[in-house]
């Protein structure tokens, strides 16, 4: 069902606050493995990847934003947030990869999966589960 597209996800972050950015906005970019293996890089060509994204509110230099993802790439969200020059809060990938003790825990990146929808393909109804967690500003 994510293969094909039947998934409607909904994801919230926490990035920097840009008032020259007019929201709603959709970005469509290619991505290809990066360097490290691991990360992701934007590059030349049909744009394989597209997410559309709102803001929801905004304080002190930081925004909430509400992302919809419709392809699903490999940090997908990040990338796209970062190429928009608002790196998710705490991202210890992008814009740069950070090295830090695999039990620190102390800064999680600011990154919810907070809604999927989908079509139960056998009883045909609407089933919608929510995340119970909330990022706050």
């Amino acid at each position: 069902m994510f293969a094909d597209r039947l998934v409607k996800k909904t994801y919230q972050a926490i990035a920097p606050y840009n008032p020259n950015l007019v929201f709603p906005l959709s970005v469509c970019l290619r991505m290809e493995k990066g360097e490290p293996f691991y990360t992701m890089q934007v590059t030349e060509g049909t744009a394989n990847s597209h997410t559309e994204i709102e803001m929801l509110e905004h304080h002190q230099g930081w925004a909430k934003y509400q992302l919809y993802p419709s392809t699903g790439k490999q940090h997908q969200l990040r990338v796209h947030l970062n190429w928009l020059n608002i790196a998710i809060k705490y991202d210890p990938f992008y814009p740069e990869v950070i090295h830090k003790d695999p039990n620190d825990f102390s800064q999680p990146l600011q990154l919810l999966a907070h809604k999927i929808e989908f079509i139960d393909p056998i009883t045909q109804q609407l089933l919608c589960f929510c995340s119970a967690y909330e990022l706050t500003l």
